[in-house]
């Protein structure tokens, strides 16, 4: 299975901001368990950083034809108010994911609504970083 994981602005901090609110581990960890789980279920699985909202809309466009199976999403701030997103992942036709480390519903209000979430088949909120990989068993058993 090809699995494309796109992570939205400010992900690549991760063990950098708010370690209270996302842990003190850092991107490159989450990377590695990312690669640790493809090779155990035996997913080709690419990741995808931006800190730019288009480029995270020409990434999904892109999965339209690149023969992506599943995609997982943890569109940062975008999931807030990203309307151009959702459509996006509206556009293509494959299970997707909404992960977010942190638990949106304990948090500041506008965090608790995310508009992108509507164009997901699945939600994985407050597991921290491995809400991706529950992410990634949820693709590959659809």
């Amino acid at each position: 299975m090809k699995i494309l994981i796109i992570n939205g602005p400010n992900i690549n901090f991760l063990g950098i901001r708010e370690k209270n609110v996302y842990g003190s581990e850092d991107y490159q960890h989450l990377l590695g368990m990312i690669g640790n789980k493809g090779q155990e279920v035996g997913a080709e699985i690419e990741v995808f950083q931006s800190n730019h909202e288009g480029a995270i809309i020409d990434r999904i466009q892109d999965a339209y034809s690149d023969g992506t199976e599943g995609l997982i999403i943890n569109p940062g701030a975008y999931s807030h108010y990203s309307y151009a997103i959702f459509d996006a992942l509206k556009s293509i036709d494959i299970p997707k994911v909404e992960v977010h480390i942190s638990n949106i519903m304990e948090r500041e209000s506008f965090r608790k609504v995310s508009v992108t979430a509507p164009a997901c088949n699945y939600k994985i909120y407050g597991e921290g970083l491995p809400g991706y990989l529950s992410a990634i068993d949820y693709l590959v058993k659809v």
